[in-house]
């Protein structure tokens, strides 16, 4: 009786609202206002009436997914990152089509009951002509991020939903698929609709550079450290530099209102360049960013420029799966430069290529074991069959069982109707990098065991085993032994995995440090230019303590290449934290001056820094000096910004 009474209440609310309430009208949003007229004008619905689900038969599902294979790929890994954001909050996460059936589907287990009641599965139809108001099918009309919050769906039997959804436009702008995350929520929560849009711009960039890969990029933003990031405008054009494709910022960025204004335009028209000037530097890899000009504005852009380069974006794309495929990736020998440990690492790499022996890698954040387990790959005798990777750590308690261990069709809630491999059996012939295997769950840790031991692999619902052959790398920057004492890590795994271990030493440690700075500028830089380092800012580098070791490394030396003016990295380029935190140099001696000149200097120098917040541009301004000699003068006189 309390189902049925508020059926016919949401019913009356739905009712009154579009026909003859004006005072309730305004309490309702007017995109809900629309699609509940769409529902019962155009598509002659009842609110009251809950229609069984619509789900599309296997065949033409299968084709669905073939035709957005490439998307689904790149779509997943977001749609994990999505769900991990808000998993324990009982979300699916759900990929539709542009004809609102969904292709594909990440799901919390405290959900997949609802989630089946609601025809939250692969298959199902949500477009509003079928399921009425709803996040998906609405934003499919709407072509907006919206949320359509429990009473604000059309049938009754969806008022316990609340669905964030966000569209996903092509690079012409035409729109090709919908994100959405539904869940029980009481509330309507705005958060998750923000992560939901970024999530959908994401794929928008990635799948604009896949598919635009024939033609020249430019990457643009008013500010010079948007480059790069979620935030800058993108265009595609051709050898005649005639536009072919726009993401959304781009177009909010030239205060464009629609993508078909600038389609087909000339790149000259926009900006104040000239084509050949353009060719030359994309073909030319100019790292730093140029400043333009929009002709209709005058408004100053920074901008870089790519080629057309088929080969790299497939490999972009390839990527997701399988480190193996960079070409970037050196083999054994390019990965040290001096350093003995290093050196002795992969001597003891070498000798165990080709004999079935498990490594694990040892070592902080950062270090490389990614990069070390490529180069293992690659010198050995399956460089030609796949490495599959897998981070135990960024996959979902929920889902790292299917991802390794695939599953049959229809094992479960939410499963593929195709079912899945899994990762073991996709690396068969090739290599498994397992890394942080230390956040394996406790549970599927026997499971691995068993293949290991056995080596074969059963599917999740399955019953026939299916043989394997891999090389297993396993890596973690955790202490294996603490959690075998702390009965969260399985002894016999343990000593499984542990057919050789390897400790990655951190950068600061590495004895090679100044040669592998220098080897990691060239390789970032990527171009015939060549851009080198002086030797003070070397210096520096040098003896900072690099808490996130290569990783940071790579990160920082990409920043200093984009914002070089010339060919030549200076003091004055590096950043605030690396200058601040350098470690004292044993060269340095008696750093505290003595001469009452210098000592007066000193405190001069002192006091305009603490007035000035320790911002260094505004004190060389202010004493008439680059800021290469405050800099200097800083060091000479152990001036340091307190922590």
């Amino acid at each position: 009786m309390i189902t049925e009474n508020a059926n016919r209440t949401h019913y009356g609310l739905v009712k009154a609202a579009v026909h003859n309430n004006s005072n309730l009208a305004c309490t309702v949003n007017e995109h809900i206002l629309r699609s509940w007229r769409r529902c019962l004008n155009d598509h002659d619905l009842d609110p009251d009436h809950n229609p069984e689900p619509i789900i599309v038969d296997h065949s033409d599902l299968r084709e669905r997914k073939e035709k957005y294979y490439q998307l689904s790929e790149i779509a997943h890994s977001e749609m994990t990152n999505l769900y991990q954001q808000v998993a324990g909050s009982g979300h699916s996460i759900l990929l539709t089509d542009n004809d609102g059936v969904v292709v594909n589907y990440v799901g919390d287990p405290k959900f997949t009951g609802t989630a089946a009641q609601t025809s939250l599965q692969l298959g199902a139809v949500w477009t509003e002509s079928a399921q009425g108001t709803n996040g998906m099918g609405t934003c499919l009309i709407e072509k907006r991020p919206l949320i359509i919050h429990q009473n604000e769906h059309f049938f009754s039997k969806n008022t316990h939903l609340t669905c964030s959804a966000a569209p996903i436009m092509d690079p012409t702008g035409v729109l090709v698929a919908i994100l959405d995350a539904s869940s029980r929520s009481h509330q309507a929560q705005q958060h998750t609709m923000v992560m939901v849009n970024m999530s959908a711009q994401l794929i928008e960039n990635r799948l604009f550079l896949c598919c635009m890969h024939d033609d020249y990029i430019i990457r643009f933003h008013s500010r010079r450290e948007f480059i790069s990031t979620l935030g800058e405008g993108v265009l595609a054009f051709d050898g005649d530099g005639r536009i072919n494709a726009a993401n959304r910022s781009a177009l909010f960025q030239l205060d464009i209102p629609d993508i078909k204004d600038i389609l087909g335009q000339r790149i000259e028209e926009l900006f104040d360049v000239r084509m050949s000037n353009i060719m030359s530097n994309a073909h030319n890899k100019i790292t730093a960013p140029i400043v333009l000009r929009d002709v209709n504005h005058g408004r100053r852009f920074y901008a870089g420029f790519q080629p057309p380069n088929k080969k790299h974006a497939d490999k972009r794309q390839s990527q997701r799966l399988s480190v193996s495929n960079s070409e970037d990736s050196p083999a054994l020998d390019g990965l040290e430069f001096g350093d003995t440990r290093m050196r002795r690492n992969i001597e003891r790499a070498k000798k165990l290529l080709e004999r079935d022996i498990p490594f694990i890698l040892l070592g902080e954040t950062g270090t490389g074991k990614d990069v070390f387990t490529s180069a293992i790959h690659k010198s050995s005798s399956r460089a030609d069959k796949p490495l599959i990777a897998v981070n135990c750590a960024s996959l979902p308690e929920t889902l790292i069982e299917s991802e390794l261990f695939g599953y049959r069709p229809g094992a479960f809630t939410g499963a593929s109707k195709d079912g899945s491999r899994g990762k073991i059996a996709q690396a068969n012939g090739g290599t498994l990098f397992l890394d942080e295997i230390g956040d394996m769950p406790l549970h599927l840790q026997a499971r691995l065991l068993r293949v290991l031991e056995e080596r074969e692999v059963i599917p999740i619902g399955g019953e026939i085993p299916i043989k394997v052959d891999i090389r297993l790398i396993s890596a973690t920057h955790k202490d294996l032994k603490l959690l075998v004492e702390e009965g969260r890590f399985r002894i016999d795994l343990y000593y499984r995995l542990n057919g050789i271990s390897l400790q990655m030493p951190p950068l600061r440690d590495r004895e090679d440090r100044r040669s592998l700075i220098m080897h990691l500028l060239q390789q970032e830089a990527d171009g015939p230019q060549m851009i080198t380092i002086d030797d003070e800012a070397l210096d520096i580098l040098q003896d900072y303590h690099w808490p996130g070791n290569i990783r940071q490394l790579r990160n920082i030396l990409r920043t200093l290449i984009g914002l070089c003016d010339n060919t030549v990295i200076r003091v004055d380029d590096l950043p605030d934290d690396v200058f601040d935190n350098v470690k004292d140099r044993e060269t340095q001696q008696h750093l505290r001056p003595t001469n009452p000149l210098e000592i007066a200097e000193r405190d001069a120098i002192l006091r305009e820094m603490e007035a000035a917040y320790w911002n260094v541009t505004q004190v060389a301004s202010k004493l008439h000096v680059s800021r290469n000699t405050l800099y200097r003068k800083m060091r000479n006189f152990d001036i340091r910004r307190p922590d």
